[in-house]
């Protein structure tokens, strides 16, 4: 929610609408994605690219993409402006998180940041997984990563290929 205020902050206008949704439940069935995947799936040829973020707030180094090949050239201008503070590099992966995963099942362009988790497991799912645990830098580093990433695949020129 971070990255969309940051980008209306900035009084950014992206030519595309840029949705972001806040659901729970994956780890006990992902009830949060199938009803907005039952909700939404007559449109997915309308959603343009999804982006999720749930590897905690460690440093971001760059971006996962499931996708095709081509999506890397495109966003490399975006590449080049995120590796200023270290976050440039591009991954491809197979899978990029659950809670988009039946976006992923209908070839829309998915992408999460690359986070420096080292430390995730430490507290990840324990008592012990509270807020104090956040590093607020890194937080708004990766807040950061999502508004750029999210500002840029909305005002591509040319929709991505699936």
């Amino acid at each position: 929610m971070e990255a969309a205020n940051l980008i209306q902050k900035l009084h950014l206008k992206p030519k595309r609408t840029i949705r972001v949704i806040a659901w729970m439940n994956e780890e006990n069935g992902l009830a949060g994605s199938k009803q907005y995947a039952k909700d939404h799936e007559k449109e997915w040829s309308n959603h343009f690219a999804a982006l999720e973020t749930d590897g905690g707030a460690g440093h971001p180094i760059g971006l996962n993409i499931k996708g095709k090949f081509e999506i890397k050239k495109m966003l490399a201008p975006v590449s080049a402006v995120l590796q200023e503070s270290g976050a440039g590099g591009t991954n491809f992966v197979d899978h990029v998180g659950a809670d988009i995963e039946p976006m992923e099942k209908a070839n829309v362009p998915a992408f999460s940041p690359i986070q420096d988790s080292r430390f995730y497991f430490n507290y990840h799912h324990t008592a012990a997984d509270t807020l104090d645990k956040i590093v607020p830098k890194e937080l708004a580093e990766n807040s950061a990563v999502v508004a750029v990433a999210a500002y840029a695949l909305a005002n591509l020129e040319q929709p991505l290929p699936r």
